[in-house]
């Protein structure tokens, strides 16, 4: 009686995961916001700035976009294998890829959007290397090999802990 009673409030806890859910989307809204206003103020400046200037304001468009990706990932991923099923019926527009990433394919998915976002945060770095220290630019530089080496030890670490019988697609 005890061990049921138990095991059905853990159970029940997933659903204290709705409020970081919710926080998340709202988390999207101000994103979407930040992206707005950022390409409001590139749009007045674009014929008289620099190529180099109109580059970096597009990669922050890019860096907003794919963290608001990240974003969407991360909250239909992780309610979906967390909290419940979302029934795809009732949605016309339901990604494919949605209900089919497990957890290890959230962690890497995860991983990989981190690199790509701090690859731009990288490239921006470089784009306007007058502005940035040497010392700046080899945290920069250091950040995203860690990142880079965590990803694809993740990714290796995934594929050898695998189920051994897992059939490969071709």
């Amino acid at each position: 009686m005890l061990k049921s009673t138990l095991e059905k409030v853990l159970f029940a806890s997933r659903w204290l995961l709705i409020p970081f859910y919710i926080a998340l989307a709202l988390s999207l809204a101000v994103l979407a916001v930040k992206a707005v206003w950022a390409f409001a103020e590139a749009v007045p400046h674009a014929i008289d700035a620099s190529e180099s200037s109109i580059i970096l304001a597009v990669l922050g468009l890019i860096d907003l976009t794919l963290t608001g990706s990240l974003i969407v990932l991360v909250i239909c991923s992780g309610y979906e294998n967390f909290v419940s099923r979302i029934t795809q019926a009732e949605h016309r527009d339901w990604p494919e890829w949605m209900g089919k990433i497990d957890f290890a394919g959230l962690k890497l998915k995860l991983m990989s959007s981190i690199v790509a976002i701090s690859a731009i945060q990288l490239l921006r770095a470089f784009m306007s290397v007058k502005d940035t220290s040497d010392r700046d630019l080899g945290w920069y530089v250091g950040i995203h090999l860690v990142f880079v080496v965590s990803a694809f030890l993740l990714a290796l670490t995934d594929r050898f802990s695998g189920p051994a019988d897992k059939t490969e697609e071709h």
